[in-house]
């Protein structure tokens, strides 16, 4: 029998989405299938700024930049005063233009990048080595980098001609439709990951998800979409506390 959610159960969460809108369609299927729901009313309360629009996270200027931040906190604003009582983003990127919407609001974030590391060395404690997949713009803001190099864990990155066919891949997948002729060429850059040696694939990129999952590689598979989804259920469900602010 299905669990129902518990009385604690009254967080409602807000969505900064629309980067990009299949990852961030995505992370919401997802937090309805681990939702232990038996009817509509027990489902989590999600309020969604899905915004396509938001400039480019691949910035080249300190005023590019200030236009992403500018933008995501004012969205981080409108959820914040329409009842959110916690913030996620479902784009790993997006999270190194936050200062500002951080700055500004009276209610927590949950940071993608370190719920994924806690959640490869709490699933995968035997586990010595991460493959990272994730763009350029993510890379260069060393968000996993520190994240990862606090446990203890080695990274793997892809050589850089093999991050150019990811970055084109990346981008072929927001474009598209239909995800499932991705599936192998993803696939295979992340087997190189794991010929160089490592023994955990991280996807930092929440469009990696929409064409590999477990069992599609060789070594374990930790989804960020997948463990944002979860600690977001949780925390709703009343089973996990808010984040600190």
């Amino acid at each position: 029998m299905v669990r129902p959610m518990t009385t604690q159960a009254n967080k409602t969460v807000g969505v900064l989405g629309g980067m990009g809108p299949g990852a961030s369609i995505d992370f919401m299927s997802k937090v309805v299938a681990l939702t232990p729901a038996e009817r509509d009313q027990e489902h989590i309360r999600m309020l969604v700024d899905h915004n396509p629009k938001v400039p480019d996270r691949r910035v080249a200027n300190d005023d590019d930049r200030q236009s992403v931040e500018h933008v995501l906190a004012e969205m981080a604003e409108r959820l914040q005063t329409a009842g959110a009582d916690f913030l996620v983003v479902p784009c790993n990127t997006a999270h190194d233009f936050l200062h500002t919407a951080i700055k500004r609001s009276n209610i927590p974030f949950l940071h993608i990048v370190d719920e994924t590391i806690a959640a490869v060395r709490q699933m995968f404690p035997d586990r010595s080595s991460v493959g990272l997949m994730a763009i350029d713009n993510c890379l260069q803001a060393g968000m996993y980098q520190k994240a990862i190099g606090e446990t203890g864990l080695t990274l793997q990155l892809l050589p850089a001609s093999k991050q150019a066919d990811f970055m084109e891949a990346v981008f072929e997948i927001k474009r598209c439709n239909d995800y499932s002729e991705y599936t192998e060429r993803m696939r295979g850059l992340a087997e190189i990951l794991v010929s160089q040696g490592a023994d955990v694939i991280v996807a930092g990129c929440t469009e990696v998800p929409l064409v590999i999952g477990e069992g599609d590689i060789s070594v374990p598979f930790v989804s960020s979409t997948d463990v944002l989804a979860q600690r977001t259920a949780d925390i709703c469900g009343g089973d996990s506390p808010l984040p600190n602010k």
